[in-house]
């Protein structure tokens, strides 16, 4: 404890300089975030779709790991065996201008279709799957400092909230996306550490 309070204290003077704590550990603040879908057209060209002011809330992001496990007279082993990514779900705000909810609902509608119990279509090219889902984490002057990719994206659950008259709120959509792929990226002073923004992975359709 002695060696982080000289760390800390070692160069601050009241009045005239700041405690090390208070210059050099800030955070991702957890409201700094982008959204960009990169949705496969009808017409075979490839559009990024800017849902960045829509995007209100992103969920937790990741998975796991399943366990192999070998068994041995009295002993259990472990090892490492296939990656599970969980489902990420994101709400949307509603909007009347970028017509957000009809655009998520469309793509829905391709994985499965309400109106005529028709399974996922492949009237799009790539299938209904999207190339990629980017959430970019912005510092407080809004630029990248991180990235988080999905890749082969598509929706599962869709949800509209209720309508109230007695609420002072957006309406929003929430929808829940399934993925293949995980990648996650730290920027440095040239920009990512890869080309991650322009890769475009292979989903082995």
């Amino acid at each position: 404890m002695a060696i982080l309070k000289d760390e800390i204290r070692g160069s601050f003077t009241g009045g005239r300089t700041l405690p090390k704590i208070s210059t050099q550990l800030d955070s991702v603040r957890s409201y700094q975030f982008e959204c960009r879908f990169s949705l496969p057209q009808g017409n075979g060209t490839v559009v990024t779709t800017q849902l960045t002011t829509a995007a209100k809330q992103v969920g937790p992001i990741g998975g796991a790991t399943d366990d192999i496990v070998v068994d041995r007279l009295n002993d259990k082993v472990f090892y490492p065996g296939k990656f599970t990514p969980e489902p990420v779900t994101i709400t949307f705000d509603n909007q009347l201008l970028t017509r957000s909810s009809p655009a998520l609902w469309e793509w829905f509608t391709t994985t499965y279709n309400p109106m005529t119990g028709d399974g996922p279509q492949n009237t799009r090219i790539g299938g209904f799957k999207a190339l990629k889902l980017e959430i970019m984490e912005l510092n407080t002057d809004s630029e990248p400092v991180s990235y988080i990719g999905l890749y082969g994206v598509f929706p599962t659950g869709i949800k509209f909230s209720e309508k109230n008259y007695a609420t002072n709120e957006f309406a929003t959509i929430e929808v829940t996306f399934r993925y293949d792929f995980l990648d996650y990226q730290k920027s440095t002073v040239n920009g990512f550490t890869s080309n991650a923004f322009d890769a475009v992975r292979s989903l082995g359709r």
